[in-house]
């Protein structure tokens, strides 16, 4: 598996195949999955007789700023990777160059972590706890993943660059205070 995302990663697209490609990973991303998880959580929350949370103004505004900050973020990060890295997100399409400015100056996986927050101030403004223990969950897994997987296949693709910017970036939760080190 590895190997072949490797080989497909050196493959050049256009700009315009890489919207096309992008586009329905917009809609799964910021849509589906979201509405998906509602659905999900709103039958456990009904099998298991869980209570919402307190609805309330500060709820609104809160969940609000939360969800918009991570869907910018994790925006922020696919601008990122399609402007400079020449690529998506997807491995089908992968960047042609290692990104490490913008939001992955941050961390190493800004997308990722973005798309937590989205769906959390989601599961904060329908005020359900089911609805943010399955996106903990959902990240949990997807973490694993980008450990087990996505990092071995960057460190093959882009060798000592990625290692270096490994060693001087946090993995998920970003660094905003504090500068990251220079890579040498």
């Amino acid at each position: 598996m590895k190997d072949k995302v490797v080989k497909l990663s050196r493959r050049k697209h256009t700009i315009k195949q890489r919207i096309i490609f992008l586009t329905p990973l917009f809609i799964i991303f910021v849509f589906i999955i979201p509405y998906t998880l509602f659905l999900l959580s709103k039958l456990i929350d009904d099998f298991l007789h869980f209570s919402y949370f307190p609805y309330s103004f500060l709820t609104l505004v809160f969940g609000s700023l939360l969800g918009i900050c991570g869907l910018l973020f994790g925006l922020w990060s696919v601008i990122i990777q399609f402007t400079e890295g020449k690529g998506t997100p997807a491995p089908i399409m992968a960047t042609q160059k290692l990104v490490t400015n913008g939001p992955y100056s941050y961390c190493r996986n800004p997308m990722a972590f973005g798309t937590f927050i989205y769906y959390v101030g989601i599961g904060i403004i329908i005020g359900s706890f089911s609805f943010v223990m399955l996106v903990s969950l959902l990240v949990m897994v997807l973490l694993v993943y980008i450990k087990k997987v996505e990092e071995k296949e960057l460190e093959e693709r882009f060798r000592d660059e990625y290692i270096k910017y490994k060693k001087s970036t946090p993995f998920f939760i970003p660094r905003i205070f504090r500068k990251r080190k220079q890579q040498k």
